[in-house]
């Protein structure tokens, strides 16, 4: 068995032959169940937790769960200043185009998670009248889009240890991991600052992630 298969490793051979053999069908409907195009890995983490019912060891339940948490921040966050009318007319599209890629990120984790996936917690992106003027100020808005983005690169790379034990979830993290990791280059070139910080980045710690986000959970 590859390692293609290796999620699906307890469940009976006969079915995961019938996995395999019929990946076209599941990707087709388990790309519509997400509403967003996916690739073979998450069709296998999909089928394996979904289609059999079976539960994901809870360390990477957890793990998504925290990482849906972070996704569900940054999607609310776009969301309101894509309608704030705070965001300049030349960088509309961009941030447009980084908005919908957490909503995206945040149905492939709650498509991968089924009935287990945690609720969208509240917001509140003044942080308590700190930054009062997010959705007004292009700058205060730039500055936490940028600390949103680097902390969530800095979050999947501190957590991809725990998903190790499941190839096709590691690959799945990993693909958000990349495109955040663009997110926060081209805030920081917005910003007239450079994409980078040194030649090799940080992780985060879940309770150094969650101490810099908690300010603005409601």
């Amino acid at each position: 068995m590859n390692t293609q298969t290796s999620i699906l490793s307890e469940i009976e051979p006969e079915l995961v032959d019938t996995i395999v053999l019929g990946r076209r069908d599941l990707f087709a409907k388990y790309a519509r169940a997400a509403g967003i195009m996916t690739s073979t890995p998450l069709v296998l983490a999909l089928a394996s937790n979904q289609a059999f019912g079976a539960s994901l060891p809870k360390v990477i339940e957890d793990t998504l769960n925290f990482a849906l948490t972070l996704e569900y921040l940054e999607a609310a966050f776009y969301e309101q200043g894509n309608k704030s009318g705070v965001i300049p007319s030349n960088y509309k599209s961009v941030f447009r185009t980084i908005g919908g890629h957490e909503i995206a990120h945040v149905k492939l984790l709650k498509s991968v998670l089924g009935s287990a996936a945690v609720k969208a917690p509240g917001v509140d992106f003044t942080a308590g009248g700190k930054y009062a003027d997010v959705f007004e100020n292009f700058d205060t808005f730039l500055s936490l889009s940028q600390t949103f983005e680097d902390l969530g690169v800095a979050a999947y790379k501190g957590q991809a240890g725990t998903l190790i034990g499941s190839n096709e979830i590691l690959t799945v993290a990993l693909q958000i991991h990349s495109v955040e990791a663009r997110h926060a280059s081209e805030v920081r070139r917005i910003g007239l600052k450079f994409g980078w910080d040194g030649a090799f980045d940080k992780p985060m710690s879940k309770s150094a992630v969650l101490k810099a986000a908690t300010p603005f959970l409601a």
